[in-house]
């Protein structure tokens, strides 16, 4: 029987292994810290292999670094140690919840989610510290020190003395905080579906840096967009009023997800114009007062329309002013862009004469002209003279292409999260109505599997979002919120109402938010949500992974398993490893006095008493389950182990079993 690894994949290795598959030749072996081969990749000869001449010396290339680059990245491949263990006391019906609460560093755990959520995630929003220089609490192992810094970006010279003055500090502020983002981007585009996308709010601070690593990690050809979100004026700025911040937009695979051959394949990437419900009511006004007279219906609603304010949403829509038995329509360009549109006559209904003929060619076929005559969708002008024009019907264009530049005043959501908690307790959290918005743009209610994750979630407006859209369309979208409990400030508002750090104002917020939704809407939706919280290892410090066993070591062992941690500690901590979602149904029974766990029907039984009887192995085999996990000291000896390992071989012979 194999044993569990009990740690995070190591992604290096993984890589290594793809390279292999591809140019065999480029791999090599070299030593590791403990003196042991492992494999390695060549690459001088890779590069090589990648370009059609000569590779060679110090040739100039494009490129975005900066000084802990090369950290950064090797920090996002290397495996860790640690786990996830289950809190059910602070999470909301915990038994029958698809969603996530995760507290810890979200680099360990998007490191954690590797296997169990890979391709999975359809969308990513995160809103990081802005590098403002009071928000950056993020202190990675590879942040770089002021001394490391001045010597990797050569402002030491050979005898250690300074080159440059006043410009470290500033550079190496940037670089930290490069380093921070980048490693965790890294891990979130595994996390993503082939047709997900990520949703990255930013500013001026790190705007710049943020688009470079974006288009490393994610590639430039799946840039979407920059969105420009206007909150509101700062009245207080020296020379410019800055009143807004950045939205970037990553495809993980733009092709899957927007355009396949120029055409639009995800509908999704459209919301509701503004306005609308005020238009169809002036309408249905006019209507109820002219009946089908049209003619006093359309002076209606100009007039309508010209006595709105300018900045009325109902005013953008003032084009749909023509009225027929079908509704508010406006007359569009019948012309075909390209020039070579259809050349044939279409007759005027009243002077029976052929109308003029637009320069393009109509935008049909002649074979399309009696469905448009027969269903009144062409709109004739007072003679053949005119050019017609087709009818847009207001009702079959509600939904536009988004805007690359929206407002949202930012104080409405600070406004609505303090009358939810009856006080201030969290500083400028981000609009839970604009992440609605972002979400319903990748995301359809038709889709029962759609996950959202945001990995610095903060005060979960991006939970809030998805109960709340959820319960408007009847969706059933997922989320998984990350968060660092930091500390509140013990002056604070938040710390003198209970509240000790920034998850525990998390939690309460999907709790409160959960029930208000619930009694404004009555919707039955999913409003519970599971909370794990990172910690070392379910194995003692004294630990070795799978590969440093030996046989003397292991006599030497009693267990090797923390005394504090529960079975159902242990249990998660292997659904990580063999990547089971963390969100699934399981029970736990007693066989012949041995508490066996059945996760998901099936999808893995686990059993780590002691001194496991044969009938209560041969219980496990019948069922027949994907998976199976002891403990490794759940067997007397070697003989025993073996003697499981040949009953599953004989009663369920496509069973994985492994031991910890």
């Amino acid at each position: 029987m194999d044993k569990m690894r009990m740690e995070t994949p190591n992604l290096t290795a993984a890589n290594i292994e793809k390279i292999g598959e591809l140019f065999p030749n480029c791999i090599t072996e070299t030593v590791d810290e403990h003196g042991n081969l492992k494999k390695a990749v060549n690459f001088d000869l890779l590069r090589q292999i990648l370009s059609d001449t000569v590779v060679g010396g110090g040739c100039e290339s494009y490129e975005f670094t900066w000084v802990g680059k090369k950290a950064s990245i090797a920090e996002a491949n290397r495996p860790i140690r640690k786990t996830l263990r289950l809190c059910p006391e602070d999470s909301v019906n915990w038994d029958t919840t698809k969603n996530l609460y995760i507290e810890g560093d979200n680099l360990d755990v998007l490191k954690l989610l590797q296997e169990s959520y890979l391709g999975k995630v359809k969308m990513i929003y995160i809103d990081p510290p802005y590098n403002t220089g009071n928000d950056f609490i993020y202190r990675d192992d590879f942040a770089v020190s002021a001394d490391d810094y001045a010597e990797e970006s050569g402002q030491l010279d050979e005898d250690g003395n300074r080159l440059f003055k006043n410009t470290d500090s500033n550079g190496r502020f940037h670089s930290d905080w490069c380093s921070m983002i980048y490693s965790r981007l890294m891990l979130a585009r595994n996390l993503l579906s082939d047709d997900g996308v990520i949703f990255i709010s930013i500013d001026d601070n790190e705007q710049k840096n943020l688009k470079n690593i974006c288009d490393e990690v994610f590639g430039e050809s799946n840039f979407v967009a920059e969105l420009i979100w206007e909150q509101g004026r700062k009245s207080m700025a020296a020379q410019v009023a800055i009143n807004h911040e950045y939205c970037y937009i990553y495809c993980k695979d733009k092709a899957n997800n927007i355009f396949v051959d120029s055409a639009i394949k995800n509908t999704n990437w459209k919301e509701k114009k503004q306005g609308l419900e005020e238009i169809y009511a002036e309408y249905d006004r006019l209507k109820s007062k002219y009946g089908n007279d049209y003619l006093s219906i359309e002076k209606g609603i100009r007039s309508f329309y010209k006595n709105l304010p300018d900045d009325n949403p109902s005013k953008r829509q003032s084009q749909y002013k023509c009225v027929d038995e079908k509704g508010l329509y406006f007359p569009g360009d019948i012309a075909q862009g390209t020039g070579n549109g259809g050349r044939f006559d279409i007759l005027h209904p009243i002077t029976k004469r052929p109308c003029k003929l637009p320069k393009g060619g109509w935008r049909f076929g002649e074979d399309k002209l009696p469905s448009l005559l027969k269903e009144n969708r062409i709109h004739f002008g007072e003679d053949e003279t005119k050019v017609p024009c087709l009818k847009r019907y207001l009702r079959e264009t509600e939904y536009e292409v988004v805007s690359s530049v929206f407002y949202k005043d930012g104080r409405g959501a600070s406004k609505r999260l303090e009358q939810l908690f009856g006080g201030k307790v969290f500083d400028f959290p981000k609009d839970e109505d604009i992440m609605k918005k972002f979400v319903s743009l990748v995301t359809s209610y038709k889709d029962s599997d759609s996950l959202v994750l945001d990995f610095f979630s903060g005060s979960a407006s991006t939970a809030h979002a998805v109960m709340q859209l959820n319960a408007e369309d009847g969706g059933h979208r997922k989320f998984i919120m990350v968060q660092l409990p930091e500390e509140t400030a013990e002056d604070s508002e938040a710390y003198n109402a209970g509240y000790k750090n920034i998850c525990e104002i998390g939690k309460e917020r999907i709790r409160r938010a959960g029930a208000k939704i619930k009694s404004e809407t009555g919707a039955d939706i999913d409003y519970g949500f599971r909370v794990f919280k990172l910690a070392s290892s379910n194995m003692n410090d004294v630990y070795y992974s799978a590969g440093e066993y030996s046989q003397d070591l292991l006599s030497a062992m009693e267990s090797n398993i923390k005394a504090d941690r529960t079975d159902l500690d242990l249990l998660f901590g292997c659904l990580l490893e063999w990547g089971l979602p963390l969100s699934m149904p399981y029970k736990s029974e007693k066989i012949n006095g041995c508490t066996v766990h059945n996760y998901n029907d099936g999808d893995l039984i686990a059993c780590f008493d002691k001194a496991i009887p044969e009938s209560v192995i041969k219980t496990i085999a019948k069922r027949q389950p994907l998976r199976v996990v002891f403990r490794d000291d759940s067997f007397a000896d070697s003989p025993s182990k073996i003697n499981v390992g040949e009953i599953f071989k004989m009663l369920a012979p496509d069973t994985r079993v492994k031991v910890i």
